[in-house]
C-alpha cells in the first residue's frame, strides 16, 4: 500500500457511525423529488429539498427537457467557449439576466462552477475577497483558486466587515462576497448594510442567491430584489438546482463585467455546457415562476407556520426566518440519533455535523417547499416532538 492509501485508510469516521446504524449520508431515493419520497418501498415524507417551488416534477418542466433532448440531443459535446453554445442557452441568459435585473448573465454547468470562475477571474493579486464566515463551500473553494488576499468577517457582523475593509488598500479590488440566504441558518445576508459599507469603501458586491432565487424578491428575483438595491449589487450568482428545477448555475451583472468573465473564467471556458435538458428546464421554470405567484406565496405561508410552531415546542432554530429552518440539536450522536429515528417514524430531514459545523452547533436542516400542506408540517411537528422529548432535546 502506498502512502498515500495508508493515509487515507485512517479516515474510519463513517464506517464508525455504520456500526452503530446512524449513517445518514447517500440514502437511496426511489422515486421523484417530492413532498413524499419513495425509500426502501417506503413512503417519506420529504423536509429535506431545496426544492422551494416544488417544480422539479412538474409536468411542463418535464416536457421541456424531453422536447429540448429531441431536438438538440442529450448533450452538446463541448465548452460554451467553442461549439457547445445552443440558441437556447443565450435565450435563458436573456431571461436570467432580465429576472434579475441586470444587463447580461452567463450560464455555467453547475453553481459550485459559478463561483470557482467568477471570483478568482475577477481578482488578482494584490486584491482583496471579504467573505462571511458561514459563506458556502463554494465561496471558499473559489478564494483559495485566487491569488487576492482573503479577509473573513464574522456573521452578518458589519463592525467586523467594516474592520476588515479598513485592511484594504484604497487602490485595490476588494471583493464582498456574501451568501443571500445562508444555506444553513436560514438568515438573510444584511445587504442594505453591506451596500453602505462597499460605497464607502469602494468595494464590489457579489451576492451568492442558490437559496434565495425563488424563495424572496419581485416574483423570487432574489436577495437585492428583496431589498430594492438592485442596482448596488454588482454581481448576482444563483443556481438551476433548487427552485429552479434543474442542474446549472449563472451570474448577471453588466455587459463589461459578463464579457470579461466569458473569454477568461476557466470553469466556463473548459467545462461542457449545461445540457439541452436543463436549459429548456430553467426556461419552463421562469415562465411558472411569472404565471403562478401563488406557488411563492403558499412557501412562505407554510414557513411561517412552521417557523412559529417550532419555537413554540421549545426547539432552537436561531435566527432564520426562511424556508430553510436550523433546528439545533448541538450533540453529533443525538442529531445522528433523532435523524435515523425520524426516518423510521416516516420523516428525511438532513442532519448537519461535525466537522461541518463544530460539535456545539450540529443542527437538523428542515426545508419547506410550495408544494407541502400544513397537514403534512403537522405531521412533522408530532414527530419532532415525540422525538425530541424521547431525546431530552425538549424538556
Amino acid at each position: 500500500m502506498r502512502f498515500l492509501q495508508r493515509k487515507l485508510a485512517h479516515y474510519t469516521e463513517p464506517q464508525r457511525i455504520e456500526k452503530m446504524g446512524l449513517y445518514p449520508f447517500f440514502r437511496m431515493i426511489e422515486s421523484d423529488q417530492d413532498t413524499v419520497v419513495t425509500i426502501n418501498g417506503k413512503k417519506v415524507l420529504m423536509f429535506g429539498s431545496n426544492s422551494y417551488l416544488g417544480l422539479t416534477n412538474h409536468p411542463k418542466i418535464k416536457e421541456a427537457a424531453i422536447e429540448a433532448t429531441r431536438k438538440y440531443g442529450t448533450g452538446c459535446a463541448g465548452s460554451r467557449f467553442l461549439n457547445g453554445t445552443l440558441d437556447i442557452h443565450v435565450e435563458l441568459e436573456k431571461k436570467l439576466a432580465s429576472f434579475v435585473g441586470k444587463q447580461a448573465a452567463l450560464v455555467y454547468s453547475t453553481g459550485f462552477q459559478v463561483n470557482l470562475g467568477v471570483i478568482p477571474t475577477v481578482t488578482s493579486r494584490n486584491d482583496y475577497i471579504l467573505i462571511d464566515e458561514l459563506d458556502h463551500a463554494s465561496i471558499i473553494e473559489a478564494t483559495r483558486l485566487s491569488f487576492a488576499k482573503v479577509l473573513k468577517f464574522r456573521h452578518n457582523d458589519m463592525q467586523s466587515l467594516e474592520r476588515q475593509l479598513k485592511r484594504c488598500e484604497q487602490s485595490k479590488v476588494k471583493l464582498i462576497v456574501v451568501d443571500g440566504i445562508f444555506s444553513m441558518d436560514g438568515d438573510i445576508a444584511n445587504l442594505p448594510e453591506i451596500v453602505l459599507l462597499a460605497e464607502k469603501y469602494e468595494a464590489t458586491v457579489m451576492i451568492d442567491d442558490a437559496h434565495a432565487i425563488g424563495v424572496i424578491g419581485k416574483n423570487g428575483s432574489g436577495t437585492a430584489s428583496h431589498f430594492g438595491l438592485t442596482k448596488k449589487v454588482d454581481l448576482i450568482m444563483g443556481t438551476f438546482s433548487k427552485s429552479l428545477a434543474a442542474l446549472g448555475g449563472f451570474i448577471a451583472s453588466d455587459f463589461e463585467t459578463i464579457s470579461y468573465i466569458k473569454h477568461n473564467s476557466r470553469t466556463l471556458i473548459f467545462s461542457a455546457s449545461a445540457t439541452p435538458a436543463a436549459a429548456a428546464s430553467v426556461l419552463a421554470a421562469l415562465e411558472i415562476i411569472k404565471n403562478e405567484p401563488e406557488r411563492i406565496q403558499h412557501l412562505w405561508e407554510v414557513t411561517n407556520y412552521a417557523i412559529e410552531n417550532f419555537r413554540n415546542l421549545g426547539f432552537d432554530i436561531g435566527n432564520t426566518v426562511t424556508p430553510i429552518i436550523p433546528l439545533y440539536i448541538r450533540d453529533n450522536i443525538k442529531t445522528l440519533t433523532i435523524t435515523k429515528m425520524l426516518l423510521d417514524e416516516g420523516v428525511f430531514v438532513n442532519p448537519v455535523v461535525a466537522p461541518a459545523v463544530s460539535k456545539d452547533n450540529t443542527l437538523i436542516r428542515f426545508s419547506l417547499m410550495a408544494t407541502h400542506t400544513k397537514e403534512q408540517v403537522d405531521v412533522a411537528l408530532e414527530k419532532f416532538e415525540k422525538l425530541g422529548k424521547k431525546l431530552h432535546i425538549l424538556s
